[in-house]
């Protein structure tokens, strides 16, 4: 049996909550490629988590500001990348998150997200979380690869401190050396006693930053390990970078699950989900 109550966030004007019983699942490509690619994603996406009955809040990513290389794709840009995110919003009928890099840009991506997200690198940045809690949306934090469970109250207090009680905390792994991370389980129920919902990044955990000769490198082969085992120690939610071929993708391809082999690690995870909560 899980344990730990946490506060329930609602999500696109109440339409589901995460902390519930249901997993949740945070899903989509690393970056805005295109409109034809990313609504065809959100498509593929949205069937999927209807025929499982779960949660989805489809996730993309404007601009990747802080990448390995001044060469790394970032994606289209703040203005044209929100602009897409909207049309696929329309098209695929699902909420959505995406990241917001810097505060200039805080207010338009709330008239289009439904979770405004603070990238690991910015947890600490103060008036990123601030401003991104005036906005009264859900802000989901990404814990720092440099950060212990034990830092993250400082981040949650930061948006919480502008009356907004709307925080998801993710966890995506901790530096271990150089370009490796390791992923510490206590952490999941250490941060979840906060009473935040915890969301496991399971993509991102397996990347191995700046270890593909000026990229991140990845291995793709622990994502549903890891996924299982996080869901068995008790989350609130999964978020997967998926792609048709992530061998392709212009970043982070090597941590990505294919669309066509995320059902049933989908299924697996709510089987476990659904054992750990009794």
């Amino acid at each position: 049996m899980v344990s730990g109550k946490v506060r329930q966030i609602e999500v696109a004007d109440g339409k589901f909550r995460i902390g519930g019983a249901q997993l949740s699942l945070i899903a989509g490509p690393c970056l805005v490629e295109d409109y034809d690619t990313t609504v065809a994603i959100a498509l593929r996406l949205a069937e999927l988590a209807t025929s499982l009955a779960m949660p989805l809040i489809f996730k993309a990513s404007y601009d990747k500001a802080n990448r390995t290389s001044v060469s790394s794709p970032r994606g289209p840009g703040w203005q044209e990348g929100l602009e897409i995110l909207a049309a696929v919003k329309e098209a695929s009928g699902l909420p959505l998150l995406t990241d917001v890099p810097e505060t200039v840009q805080v207010a338009e991506a709330a008239q289009v997200a439904d979770i405004l997200q603070i990238p690991a690198f910015l947890c600490r940045q103060t008036d990123l979380l601030i401003e991104a809690g005036r906005t009264g949306l859900p802000v989901n934090i990404k814990k720092g690869q440099f950060l212990s469970p034990a830092d993250i109250p400082h981040a949650i207090a930061k948006v919480t401190s502008t009356g907004n009680q709307q925080v998801i905390v993710t966890e995506r792994g901790t530096s271990f050396g150089y370009n490796n991370l390791v992923v510490d389980m206590r952490s999941l129920v250490i941060m979840r006693s906060f009473g935040c919902p915890v969301i496991f990044d399971a993509t991102h955990s397996v990347q191995l930053p700046g270890g593909a000769d000026g990229a991140s490198g990845g291995q793709r082969q622990f994502v549903a390990p890891l996924a299982r085992a996080a869901v068995a120690t008790g989350v609130d939610g999964i978020f997967l970078e998926v792609h048709p071929r992530p061998d392709e993708a212009p970043c982070d391809g090597p941590n990505m699950v294919p669309l066509d082999e995320l059902r049933p690690l989908l299924e697996r995870l709510q089987a476990i989900h659904q054992a750990a909560w009794g």
